[in-house]
């Protein structure tokens, strides 16, 4: 048994890793939990895809607005660690843009909280919070949307505009 030279090795392994790579919709370096700095730039046209989120009803000043981007699936969507990416910014009252880059063409949805004191917990009735296409919800039995109501497409190159209205107690 002979060994294989070592560019051997490395062209085979390369192949191996585009071959798996191959198979899935997000690249495996930008699957989860990105945490990236809010970069108006992104949503210039012909830089896309992007989503160029309007966020209306920001109640005050003050505390943390964090906006997550998820894959539009059963299995990711308000699941723990399973957001893409994530911006967190200061909180202005009023209305707040943000532009949030999407890995590839898609679809995704995206869930916006604004932690009002700022230390890191929901605080069910202070905070307030708001998702893709505005579903109703139900504050007394806290259940979640259906990712089918807040998903949407983004396609390659395009900067998708939403609006999402903020909700608090």
């Amino acid at each position: 048994m002979t060994s294989s030279s070592p560019a051997r090795r490395i062209s085979i392994a390369a192949f191996v890793s585009a071959a798996l790579l191959a198979g899935t919709t997000v690249p495996a370096h930008a699957q989860f939990r990105n945490e990236i700095a809010h970069n108006p730039a992104a949503c210039r046209a012909g830089r896309g895809p992007a989503v160029y989120v309007t966020i209306d009803g920001v109640k005050q000043n003050g505390g943390t607005l964090r906006v997550q981007l998820y894959r539009g699936i059963k299995a990711d969507w308000l699941e723990r660690g399973r957001w893409v990416n994530r911006i967190q910014l200061p909180a202005r009252a009023g209305r707040m843009q943000v532009c949030m880059p999407v890995p590839i063409a898609g679809t995704y949805a995206i869930a916006v909280r604004h932690d009002i004191n700022g230390n890191g917990r929901t605080d069910l009735r202070t905070d307030g919070g708001g998702m893709s296409n505005n579903p109703s919800i139900n504050i007394f039995n806290l259940g979640r949307p259906s990712y089918t109501r807040t998903a949407f497409p983004v396609a390659a190159g395009e900067v998708k505009p939403i609006t999402i209205e903020m909700k608090y107690m």
